[in-house]
């Protein structure tokens, strides 16, 4: 007799809980904090995008996540200082990543949840990755984001999945990269930023959203057949991340041009981004 009303309470708790978690993730200093690590995301893509120009004119740098964080780390006094906040805010995006994943689409059709909990998914691992990368530089162990990817492709490939599961990553940033070249092309971006919708500022950054959006999405291509390409070849060491496959079309004519196109497409993404992370819909 009494089964019955247990089962209520534990469904009305769970629901409760969920309440609460959803308007957690809402609260006002989330979303600043979560806003405050889309802008440093956006910093990066224009330090990346410049090291990126840099080497397709022969200069030298690491076009990637750490190349773009370690002068910043060793930069006095306030390196380790920035690298915690670059941390804090990284790691409040990809918490607010969860949530979209979770709480906030709960009531939603399965079909959207299930879309939802792949495109956020992914967003918390990158964020989250992103986070890690500037606390290991706060503590003073960062390393080569391209000596991090092989190692973790190796991992993967010395594990019970073997090479098929690292194809399999490789598809799915393959997959994501595809997806922004769509997202660029198809102008699906613009609701993020309704704010200057039919303004000349607007127009600029619709500009700016297809140049950025496809050219980051060139690179996440490059990235994801990279992993493809270790994972047929069995050499983990293959995989190297964007600087590794920047690097690598330095060997074809058409390599300085493309690099260059990427870079300018990457600073692109970075100051739509900024845009976003002030006026933008998160």
């Amino acid at each position: 007799m009494t089964a019955e009303p247990d089962r209520e309470t534990s469904s009305g708790d769970g629901s409760e809980t969920a309440e609460v978690l959803e308007e957690a993730a809402d609260s006002t200093g989330l979303d600043v904090l979560a806003r405050s690590g889309f802008a440093v995301l956006a910093l990066l893509h224009i330090l990346i995008g410049a090291i990126a120009a840099g080497i397709a004119f022969g200069g030298y740098g690491q076009a990637e996540t750490s190349g773009a964080i370690g002068p910043l780390a060793r930069s006095e006094p306030f390196g380790p200082l920035l690298m915690w906040a670059g941390c804090i805010s990284c790691a409040a995006l990809a918490l607010w990543q969860l949530a979209e994943a979770t709480v906030r689409v709960r009531r939603a059709p399965l079909k959207k949840r299930l879309a939802k909990g792949v495109s956020s998914g992914s967003l918390v691992l990158i964020y989250g990755s992103v986070a890690a990368t500037f606390a290991a530089f706060a503590a003073g162990r960062g390393r080569d984001s391209g000596d991090s990817t092989a190692d973790f492709s190796a991992a993967v490939i010395d594990s019970p999945a073997g090479s098929p599961a690292l194809g399999v990553v490789g598809a799915l940033v393959l997959g994501i990269g595809g997806y922004f070249v769509f997202k660029g092309c198809a102008r699906r971006f613009r609701p993020e930023l309704r704010y200057f919708a039919h303004t000349r500022r607007g127009h600029l950054l619709n500009a700016l959203g297809v140049a950025g959006h496809v050219g980051k999405g060139i690179a996440l291509v490059l990235v994801g057949m990279l992993f493809i390409a270790a994972a047929i070849n069995h050499r983990a060491e293959e995989s190297t991340g964007l600087d590794g496959s920047l690097q690598a079309l330095l060997d074809y004519s058409f390599g300085a041009p493309l690099i260059l196109a990427i870079a300018a497409g990457l600073i692109c993404y970075g100051i739509f981004a900024l845009a976003r992370a002030r006026w933008g819909r998160m």
